[in-house]
């Protein structure tokens, strides 16, 4: 029996779906790891990108350290962070924000510094306040690059949540980890067609959430 028809009757197996260690409960992990980074980091990132866009300020620093932090090793960071701060949550979602902080900061910075100037000194002119010009002109206008960045990064964090496995976290990384121990290869490749499914749902579902936020005007302008 090869490695197709293994992992084939692996998921149509039903005690891989249940229990405390089953698909929908690694699936629940992996998804809470993942929304939990990805709220921190754009809590973190966004906020700076969009003011450094709106000041035409500090592009170079942004290039520079969003290509320094894409450079960083995940399992590097991982393995420092839980030898200085121990074994726990901490450690991992310190390093996997650190990671997916670069194309958030990155494409909130691109998306506002690319506003037409015309359409911001003509806000100005009309007597708009520095944050209603970044909320009411510069962000709506920025919908398409700045959800590019969140759909990057929630693409890398649900690649790299699986990590969290290593320190004997959840998560859909469980089944690589557990695998890999027993040589239990079906399993392996079933944790990579999970993280690869749940990739395209949540980049779907998000790509359905850019084009509703996205003005009528811009999606036209898109579809040229």
């Amino acid at each position: 029996m090869n490695v197709v028809e293994q992992t084939w009757n692996w998921f149509t197996d039903p005690a891989s779906w249940g229990g405390s260690g089953g698909i929908w409960i690694r699936l629940a992990e992996h998804l809470g790891y993942t929304g939990m980074v990805l709220g921190i980091s754009v809590v973190v990132a966004v906020p700076i990108g969009l003011w450094l866009g709106h000041t035409r300020r500090g592009g170079n620093v942004v290039i520079g350290l969003t290509g320094a932090l894409r450079s960083l090793p995940t399992l590097g960071l991982l393995t420092l962070f839980a030898l200085w701060i121990g074994i726990g949550l901490t450690a991992p979602v310190l390093a996997l924000v650190i990671l997916a902080v670069a194309p958030l900061l990155a494409n909130a910075y691109a998306g506002v510094a690319a506003v037409d100037p015309a359409m911001v000194d003509a806000a100005r002119a009309q007597g708009m306040k520095e944050w209603q010009i970044l909320f009411t002109v510069e962000i709506p206008n920025a919908v398409p690059v700045l959800f590019g960045g969140i759909r990057n990064a929630t693409l890398q964090i649900v690649a790299t949540v699986t990590v969290m496995a290593y320190i004997d976290l959840g998560g859909l990384g469980r089944f690589l980890i557990d695998g890999l121990a027993v040589r239990d290869y079906s399993r392996m490749v079933a944790s990579m067609l999970l993280a690869a499914v749940l990739a395209l749902a949540l980049d779907g579902i998000l790509a359905l959430v850019q084009r509703m936020l996205t003005s009528p005007g811009l999606v036209k302008e898109e579809s040229r």
